[in-house]
């Protein structure tokens, strides 16, 4: 059975991604607006109510706009923006952490931000098992090739190709942060650090976790344990049992698309301190990549189908 789906901002970099993955896939029937009339609402409207499943790829108010243009209660919704993450009556997009059934039979449900899918992929588990304490003042630190920040950020270091590392967020009240403590458990907010370099893509998230002062000090074998444990038999996120070889970690300007998350468990030798580390794509299981897989679930196929893995 074709699933019709139609992407609302298809222009866009995580729209065309998206469109990419679904390319000479038979299941889905895209529906598309010409350039004259995708920003005209009436076509968008008509667009969204034949589709089975629309997918946003808008800026906040202009997906909130867009859910008030559904007129029936047949259409579903992925929304890749921040506007319904932590919103009442949406199921969040992270299949791993809220079950596969939860988003397979869901009606509107909340793509998950690149950032807080690393930082909720490391910690939830562990502190949702009791091995972490949820009343512990976190903190994330975090870089992202610079496509997460949209074309205005895009053009902006295709312009300034002297830029090497741009920090933002420093008047704190991020709006990852909600969905980052309320999907890990957690009692305080994060203190979330984040960073663009000069790379189109790619991420690297980071939780340092100072174990000797913490209540429990579990080990971070425990820790890679359990997340091995929990993340077992998936075909998107891994758990790497060893250190690194050469003692060091590289985000290359020439990733290719991917739509996995690599997670990692790096402890001091004296047990003192580890480093929790994640690594995806932005544009992958960071955006295009997760909204395809939330797609896959709702449409009743293989979620990996169509992926980059």
């Amino acid at each position: 059975m074709t699933t019709s789906v139609f992407i609302d901002g298809a222009a866009g970099t995580t729209g065309l991604e998206i469109a990419e993955r679904l390319a000479g896939r038979s299941e889905f029937a895209l529906i598309a607006l010409d350039d004259a009339r995708r920003k005209d609402d009436a076509a968008r409207a008509e667009a969204i109510n034949d589709a089975d499943v629309v997918i946003l790829c808008l800026p906040d108010d202009a997906a909130r706009d867009a859910v008030a243009m559904i007129r029936n209660d047949r259409t579903r919704v992925i929304d890749a923006s921040t506007a319904y993450r932590v919103a009442d009556g949406w199921t969040y997009g992270f299949p791993e952490i809220v079950g596969r059934e939860t988003v397979a039979e869901a009606k509107r449900v909340s793509n998950p931000g690149c950032y807080p899918t690393g930082f909720i992929g490391l910690l939830a588990p562990l502190v949702h098992n009791g091995l972490l304490p949820a009343a512990w003042p976190y903190s994330c630190n975090a870089v992202s090739g610079y496509s997460g920040g949209g074309k205005a950020l895009i053009g902006r270091f295709e312009a300034d190709t002297d830029i090497a590392w741009r920090g933002y967020g420093l008047t704190f009240g991020h709006k990852h942060v909600p969905e980052m403590q309320r999907y890990t458990g957690v009692a305080i907010p994060p203190l979330f650090s984040p960073a663009v370099v000069n790379a189109h893509r790619g991420m690297v998230v980071e939780i340092p976790l100072p174990l000797g002062v913490m209540p429990g000090n579990v080990p971070a074998e425990l820790l890679r344990a359990a997340l091995t444990q929990f993340y077992a038999g998936s075909p998107i996120v891994t758990v790497a049992q060893e250190l690194p070889a050469d003692g060091e970690m590289l985000m290359r300007a020439s990733m290719e698309p991917w739509d996995g998350l690599a997670l990692h468990v790096m402890g001091s030798a004296d047990g003192e301190q580890a480093r929790l580390v994640a690594v995806l794509d932005n544009l992958g299981k960071g955006a295009s990549g997760a909204a395809v897989q939330t797609l896959n679930l709702m449409a009743g196929l293989d979620e990996t189908a169509g992926l980059r893995l």
